[in-house]
């Protein structure tokens, strides 16, 4: 039976595990099955190819010559995304484990458990807003795109990911201790 203490630790460790499958799906997609789809948006992002004509093109990075849209400097910045992306993963996959083996224990052990997951969140928030709302939006000016602005769904992430962030970092309490039952 689940009683007030244990179901925070629940839902903590359950909302974790969703994390950590999306991080691991996202992977999956960037990574391995859709890796071509996904670098276009990073390239389109990083030459400014689409923002129209005004005078912060200066910023725009547009290799030359015959293998421009596949320059290695396009793949070096997917690449940091997707490192991001499967490290978050792992971190929160990590955590998921740490806190279920936890879930039992003490309020203190139970708090230093969230430790890995505390990283992989922060991590993917630094991602999502370094990479994707300071870098993207601001520097290569994404928004002015009206095919390559990913700042709503950067936004998105920072805040869901942000909420559970808070939410898992807030301290837990002792779980009542159980009953010991009278035998008849």
């Amino acid at each position: 039976m689940l009683d007030g203490g244990m179901i925070p630790r629940l839902s903590k460790i359950v909302l974790l595990a969703a994390v950590t499958f999306f991080f691991l799906l996202v992977f999956l997609n960037n990574g391995v099955l859709d890796y071509r789809g996904n670098y276009e948006f990073v390239r389109h992002v990083l030459s400014m190819d689409t923002t129209g004509d005004h005078g912060q093109l200066w910023r725009a990075i547009r290799p030359e010559g015959p293998d421009a849209a596949n320059h290695w400097i396009y793949h070096a910045f997917y690449w940091t995304i997707i490192t991001c992306e499967v490290s978050t993963g792992l971190l929160c996959g990590w955590g998921t484990w740490k806190l279920w083996r936890a879930r039992h224990a003490s309020a203190e052990v139970f708090n230093a458990a969230k430790d890995v997951a505390i990283c992989g969140l922060t991590l993917s928030l630094l991602q999502w807003f370094t990479i994707s709302l300071t870098i993207g939006a601001e520097w290569f000016l994404m928004f002015l795109s009206r095919e390559w602005d990913a700042q709503g769904s950067a936004f998105r992430m920072f805040g869901c990911l942000g909420i559970i962030l808070i939410y898992l970092n807030q301290e837990n309490r002792d779980l009542p201790a159980t009953p010991a039952r009278s035998q008849a």
